[in-house]
């Protein structure tokens, strides 16, 4: 095979990369980096069709957006071919702010039954409630009415990972874990936004691993 029909099924397959992430709600490939725990580098340059991806990274993705392996990495079938997979959808809990900062108190939310739900595809194994982001200092991932998954079963600080904490005034905040700064708990905007002011003990609530917004 010669090097410009190998150059050009890669730029192939990163468009049909590009495609199947839209198509499953993703907001960019941050948001995709951050649920599949990959650096965000190396899936851009997927994307972007500067490096190739082989078998192995694109059953990750197959699996994550949901689509065909075959139309992923060989444009051949249909994109979603029901015969490859199956599709697991769970509602999940979608819960207030407030809701969300007495899951840590003294008595704390245990029973989320009573909250409306919404439908997620796929999600991981897990114990998952829902968020909507109604501010702008994570709007690099989560724009403001984006929803969030958060897996509170996952309560393991991974750096760059992102979370859903609670100070000691019982205020849930969403934020990314970044270990060498200080406060480690900053925001990720398009805005130039101060660290925010947390008092008292911080505790974890779960583990962001999903985001998406209605285009």
């Amino acid at each position: 095979m010669n090097i410009d029909l190998k150059k050009l099924e890669r730029i192939a397959r990163a468009k049909r990369l590009v495609q199947a992430r839209k198509e499953a709600g993703f907001t960019g490939p941050t948001s995709v980096a951050n649920m599949l725990d990959i650096n965000v580098n190396n899936y851009k340059a997927h994307e972007a069709g500067r490096n190739g991806f082989e078998a192995v990274d694109g059953k990750r993705y197959a699996k994550a957006f949901n689509v065909s392996l075959k139309w992923l990495m060989l444009g051949e079938g249909p994109s979603h071919d029901l015969s490859e997979k199956v599709v697991t959808v769970q509602p999940v809990p979608i819960i207030s702010w407030a809701s969300a900062g007495e899951m840590t108190g003294q008595k704390p939310i245990t029973d989320t039954s009573d909250f409306p739900t919404i439908d997620a595809i796929n999600l991981p194994e897990g114990e998952w409630i829902a968020l909507r982001v109604d501010v702008s200092s994570m709007n690099k991932i989560s724009p403001p009415d984006s929803i969030i998954f958060v897996n509170i079963r996952d309560r393991l600080l991974v750096s760059n990972g992102y979370y859903i904490i609670v100070d000691g005034t019982g205020k849930a905040t969403y934020k990314r874990y970044r270990p060498k700064q200080t406060p480690p708990w900053q925001s990720v905007s398009y805005e130039k936004i101060e660290p925010p002011k947390l008092e008292g003990t911080i505790k974890v609530i779960g583990r962001v691993r999903r985001s998406v917004i209605d285009m």
